[in-house]
């Protein structure tokens, strides 16, 4: 039964404070609204200033972290339940109350027991992530990112949170899209396809393998790389590997599979490479697409070409500033393409700048639903505005 929205607020508020609260989770908007964030996390962690309400929100790109002494001050708990949001889920010790705002703007508010027996709520701060591929893995061995005891390479570790990072977004990626039917769920007679266009020395495609199969999701990778020393190489270690893996030598505009892939992958294939690479995936209608451009030489190219329309000159003015505006048109220009294509994309940070600046990862997943009149008419305002011609828009047409 529907009750007043402020009511059941206070009832999220209420359970958050009490003793045994675990963790909480909001996320959509609500119908007619605009808000600055479009998901947040909060869960109590202790630190040397002692318990304090830690609150994570996240916005389109990137997410934010704070940390709240609720016995002092409320007011941030209070501001980020006035944020419209469509769902929220607390969890205690014994109970998980979960609350959906209707679009008359009331809420349904269910409270049920915990599925799990009580224990202590985890609030240690600083958190190691557990790793998804572990330290005996064969892969890593076999791709030099460990020794022979298991041990990470010092001069490798740049490369392993790379690949660690993407591996973590790909399996919530993955299960996510599984559980609202936009993937299928693979067998082992029929397994998941999943391809990774410019693979290179194939440590992502490998990597994918590995923690997918551990994980109980049989897939069968297939690299793809222009070079024919990777193809070679890449075989030689399947074949070490004992991996359900193939290697195709070509270029990604010219690759024929035989099947259409369900996953496509793309990590940091240079400049317009990440375009053939979405284009490819979106011509197979491919379900989910996870692809981390390189370098974006080409909208820069014509940035410096065009001029600056007005007011914008201090965009292009400064080459460094005009470099990463350029980064930052390019990937915009590519989620509404994809949006345009009948995908639910966004563009998110996947590793931390320090590991790599190449860190921003477009995220995609086929809805097959048609595009708002506003996603083409904006599109076509921006390329008019800057006097750009994007790569994907080109292979696309």
């Amino acid at each position: 039964m529907a009750e007043p929205l402020l009511r059941a607020l206070s009832r999220v508020r209420a359970e958050i404070v009490a003793d045994g609260f675990v963790r909480a989770v909001a996320s959509g908007r609500q119908r007619g609204a605009e808000a600055q964030w479009r998901r947040a996390e909060l869960r109590y962690v202790d630190i040397k200033a002692g318990r304090r309400l830690q609150i994570v929100t996240f916005d389109q790109t990137q997410s934010f972290t704070s940390n709240h002494d609720l016995t002092v001050d409320r007011s941030a708990l209070d501001d980020l339940l006035d944020v419209p949001f469509t769902n929220w889920r607390v969890e205690s010790l014994t109970s998980v109350l979960e609350l959906r705002v209707t679009k008359k703007h009331e809420a349904v508010v269910t409270l049920k027991p915990a599925a799990v027996a009580p224990q202590e709520a985890d609030t240690a701060h600083d958190r190691a992530k557990p790793r998804l591929l572990s330290e005996q893995s064969p892969t890593l061995k076999a791709l030099g990112l460990t020794d022979s005891q298991g041990n990470l390479k010092p001069s490798r570790q740049a490369k392993f949170r790379q690949v660690e990072d993407f591996l973590r977004l790909l399996d919530q990626a993955i299960g996510e899209a599984i559980k609202r039917g936009k993937l299928r769920r693979p067998t082992s007679a029929e397994p998941l396809r999943v391809v990774d266009l410019g693979c290179g020395n194939a440590y992502l495609t490998f990597a994918a393998h590995e923690h997918l199969n551990e994980s109980g999701i049989a897939t069968h990778v297939i690299g793809v790389d222009s070079k024919s020393q990777s193809l070679h190489h890449n075989s030689e270690l399947a074949q070490i590997l004992n991996a359900d893996a193939e290697f195709i030598h070509s270029d990604i505009a010219g690759v024929s599979l035989e099947q259409p892939p369900d996953v496509v992958l793309a990590l940091h294939a240079c400049d317009t490479a990440t375009d053939e690479a979405i284009a490819r995936a979106i011509g197979w209608q491919a379900p989910l697409i996870l692809a981390a451009p390189c370098c974006h030489h080409d909208i820069a190219a014509q940035l410096r070409r065009a001029p600056t329309p007005s007011p914008y000159g201090m965009l292009t003015r400064d080459g460094i500033v005009r470099e990463r505006f350029a980064d930052t048109l390019t990937d915009a220009l590519r989620a509404q393409l994809l949006r345009i294509h009948g995908y639910r994309a966004d563009v998110v940070e996947f590793v931390a700048s320090q590991h790599t600046p190449r860190n921003t990862l477009l995220r995609a997943v086929r809805t097959g639903a048609a595009p708002r009149a506003t996603d083409e008419s904006d599109y076509l305002a921006l390329v008019e505005t800057w006097r750009v011609q994007p790569k994907l828009a080109e292979l696309l047409a």
